[in-house]
């Protein structure tokens, strides 16, 4: 099963590239409402303060809802789990393993 853990140290596009190996899909990261810069780190971006130990794992079988969720209340960072061409936003019941096979 594929998985990595996320802190606050990683960059943007650290995360994003590690989400499309592991789970084929593409992960979306917003600093606000816009797109976050990719040689952001995690805690820059961050709507609040990061404990030093905060970290959220993301695993194959975690659904795209409740990984959304968690780097939200982790992080206080919006994102999106998009599918594989980054078209269609994979729905939240979906497994994360499942969004890299996720079409429309």
């Amino acid at each position: 099963m594929a998985d990595f853990d996320i802190s606050g140290r990683m960059k943007v596009k650290t995360l994003k590239a590690n989400f499309k190996k592991e789970f084929g899909s593409t992960l979306r990261v917003y600093n606000g409402v816009k797109f976050a810069e990719d040689d952001s780190t995690i805690a820059s971006i961050a709507g609040k303060k990061i404990a030093a130990d905060a970290e959220v794992k993301a695993r194959g079988n975690t659904l795209v809802g409740t990984f959304a969720k968690a780097i939200e209340k982790n992080f206080g960072i919006k994102v999106r789990v998009a599918s594989k061409d980054d078209t269609t936003l994979v729905p939240d019941d979906k497994s994360l393993t499942d969004s890299g096979k996720f079409k429309k």
